[in-house]
């Protein structure tokens, strides 16, 4: 079970961030009690607290440190001048548009600049929403610092958090996943036809949320890893793990299946599968013994270096590891004895990411098969050589996106200030407040626009909740704090999954509050209601009228940038395959998965099912579907390419750089359309890719060949390239003798 849970919440992230923000909520009013302080200056210390601990975002603990010593006096300056501008309605008005803008023009100077401006705003809210006053000034500076302190006391001592450790807890999440997916994968083996649709679904769910922990690693290696080569050598084992992981879920799937299934399957819902009459498990003895090696991996994969016990892990190992040497593999149909091969690749990527985490083990009991293939480890850690990334270069001006947001939104709470202090004299800054979230990290109009509904949709749901509450609640002072610190564990630990959720339990958090400083009544939180309203339809007006970007641009944008990188990553997997000079693939790849989960999150807004438009929700979601297609085509390319500079089994081969040469033609063909280049240019579709190695007499390569695996891939990635050409309506140019091709 723990298990399980660890992998749902990779490195523990959101617990760590529920259990730290309710520490030192906690702590700040255990210590505020002690000093005999009143309901409103506990309230002002709690929230100091929730928001000194969520609003930094450092990653190195030095870091975090200054970003908070740092914080302390802008937080003491804005709950200052909110108590002294309390008075003064146009000044402080104005000086809180001007807070809002600086706020939002920060984060272009990274995480502490984010950090600083969030605790500004969120600090001047708190003194309106307290009701501050210059003579109790004093008093409520002091819980502020304790705020502060509190917070650095529970995330320095209580709750102490290294890159080191969360990287630790993310290895231990993608070694979880990869069994888990193994085991669906077991399961998909011996699926009759009424448990195949659900089994897929498990398969596709699981397959994305080792990706998504892939990528977390990948994000946290650079500050997690003292050694940058290192950090090099982890990056490629994890992807190694990934790709063969995924690969052999699709070969499995090719062995139950009457034609080579389409890719589309893993990753677009509901996809057709090709079947083989029935889908009944077979029970013969090939697919027997494929079962039992695939509870072997499930064995490998959850076995850590340090209770393997015994020879028997050694012994099951080896097997598997044998099956990339055509040892052992049993007489089958081709489909099967793929999926043999397939789990010799991902027991190989097993034992490489067990000598990237546990280091050196015990070798007496390796078999040939095992050796070289640490052998193979071996001349990968020694030619590994740390590389840098070049950043892109910054845009200027209002081309910047913090730049054009400070603007955005800065409009858009003038608007709240008047729509909000129409309904409320007391009460405006609500409007504001949700002006201000629903910019907080959204890039188009489309974003803005179901930001805003959640928002608006969770308020009012957290309103009832807060009715019932309040009113359960009473005057039970401790009661509703607890309540309190409950909700605001769940509203940190839900937050990356739904931010509808969050804004429930935010609202009805607030319903506590309210009847803990003796101001509750169901006018409030109708008014409360109201307020998120008019905050919202004043953040979209603003992002529709002033400087607005259109969530179509934006996609085009991402479009464009996935496609360049798509092709750049199989133009040098190709090349090296075909014997030309190494390159840092992996890294590539990186930037690849990178910028299609950009366009992934940028698509949300379109393929929401509140949307309008059913035909294009499709598309979007149909085109996606075919880039992440592409993406693992490309990636399972660059993990081959990898091996040729060290491995003794797979070489270069030069016939292949002539079997790229279209799909990098395509690739640009369509990055010109989507960067409305007008070339008028047109993708080519032809006969397979396999044919252009006939052509010049050598034949086909044999089934379980590199070159044969590598074809494969390229023929999936070239019928997924032109696949994409339909829905970005880019014309296709058909050779003579052309094949089908399936999009």
């Amino acid at each position: 079970m723990w298990d399980r849970f660890a992998a749902s919440d990779p490195g523990l992230l959101r617990l760590t961030a529920g259990l730290r923000t309710v520490s030192a909520i906690a702590l700040t009013l255990v210590v505020l009690v002690l000093l005999d302080t009143d309901v409103t200056h506990l309230v002002a210390g709690a929230m100091t607290a929730m928001t000194a601990t969520f609003a930094i975002k450092d990653t190195l603990v030095r870091d975090q440190a200054i970003t908070l010593a740092l914080g302390l006096p802008v937080a003491l300056a804005a709950t200052s001048l909110g108590a002294l501008l309390a008075d003064q309605v146009i000044a402080g008005d104005a000086f809180f548009v001007a807070l809002i803008f600086g706020a939002v023009y920060c984060r272009r100077f990274g995480d502490r600049g984010t950090a600083l401006g969030l605790i500004g705003f969120q600090i001047y809210f708190l003194s309106l929403f307290v009701g501050a006053a210059t003579s109790s000034l004093p008093t409520l500076c002091l819980a502020l610092a304790i705020g502060f302190g509190c917070s650095a006391v529970v995330r320095f001592a209580v709750v102490p958090e290294t890159p080191r450790r969360v990287l630790n807890r993310l290895r231990d999440a993608f070694r979880t996943r990869v069994a888990q997916l193994v085991s669906i994968q077991i399961e998909l083996l011996d699926a009759g036809p009424e448990q195949l649709e659900k089994v897929l679904d498990d398969m596709r769910r699981h397959t994305a949320r080792l990706h998504e922990t892939a990528l977390m690693i990948q994000g946290r290696l650079e500050e997690g890893t003292e050694d940058a080569d290192k950090a090099a050598l982890l990056q490629r084992r994890v992807a190694d793990a990934e790709i063969a992981t995924e690969r052999l879920g699709m070969l499995l799937l090719n062995a139950r299946s009457a034609e080579r299934a389409d890719t589309l399957t893993l990753h677009l819902p509901h996809a057709p599968v090709p079947l083989t009459g029935d889908w009944r498990p077979a029970e013969d003895d090939a697919t027997m013994a494929l079962r039992r090696d695939l509870k072997a991996l499930h064995l490998l994969v959850g076995r850590t270096a340090s209770n393997d016990g015994g020879t028997g892990v050694a012994h099951l190992r080896n097997r598997l590891l044998g099956y990339r040497d055509e040892e052992g593999l049993p007489p089958a149909p081709a489909g099967i004895q793929d999926a043999f091969r397939g789990i010799g690749e991902a027991a190989r990527s097993v034992l490489g990411l067990r000598l990237a985490l546990d280091g050196p083990q015990d070798e007496s009991d390796d078999s040939p098969a095992t050796t070289r293939s640490r052998e193979e480890f071996d001349a990968e850690d020694i030619a590994l050589a740390s590389s840098e990334e070049s950043g892109e270069e910054d845009r200027t001006g209002l081309q910047r996106p913090t730049t054009r947001a400070a603007f955005q939104v800065s409009v858009g709470s003038v608007l709240a200030i008047i729509g909000g202090e129409l309904l409320s004299a007391q009460r405006w800054y609500w409007a504001v407040l949700t002006c201000w979230v629903v910019f907080l990290n959204t890039a188009s109009t489309g974003e803005i626009l179901v930001k805003g509904y959640r928002r608006l949709l969770g308020t009012l749901l957290g309103a009832v909740a807060g009715v019932v509450l309040a009113g359960l609640v009473g005057d039970r002072t401790w009661v509703a704090f607890a309540l309190v610190l409950v909700f605001i564990f769940a509203m940190f630990f839900t937050a990356p999954l739904s931010y509808a959720v969050m804004s429930f339990f935010v609202t009805a958090m607030l319903g506590l509050l309210y009847t803990l400083l003796n101001s509750y009544s169901f006018d409030v939180l109708v008014l409360r209601i109201e307020e998120t309203a008019i905050g919202a339809a004043c953040g979209i007006i603003a992002a529709v009228l002033v400087l607005p970007v259109h969530t179509d641009r934006r996609t085009d944008e991402l479009l464009g940038t996935v496609l360049d990188r798509l092709g750049d990553v199989a133009s040098a997997s190709v090349e090296q395959l075909s014997g030309g000079p190494a390159s840092d693939l992996l890294s590539k790849a990186r930037g690849l998965d990178t910028a299609l989960d950009d366009l992934r999150e940028s698509t949300g807004p379109l393929t929401y099912p509140i949307t309008p438009l059913r035909g294009r929700r499709q598309t979007v979601r149909y085109l996606v579907a075919l880039l992440e297609t592409c993406a693992y085509h490309a990636r399972a390319l660059a993990a081959t390419a990898e091996l040729v500079p060290h491995s003794k089994t797979v070489a270069a081969d030069p016939r292949l750089q002539r079997a790229g040469q279209r799909i990098a033609h395509n690739i640009e063909v369509l990055a010109a359309h989507v960067g409305d280049e007008g070339t008028g240019g047109r993708v080519r579709a032809g006969a397979s890719i396999a044919s252009t190695l006939r052509d010049d007499g050598s034949g086909a390569p044999p089934s379980g060949t590199v070159t044969f695996r590598v074809l494969r891939h390229l023929q999936r990635l070239d019928e997924g390239v032109v696949g994409l050409a339909r829905p970005l309506d880019v014309p296709v140019a058909e050779s003579a003798g052309a094949k089908g091709v399936r999009g």
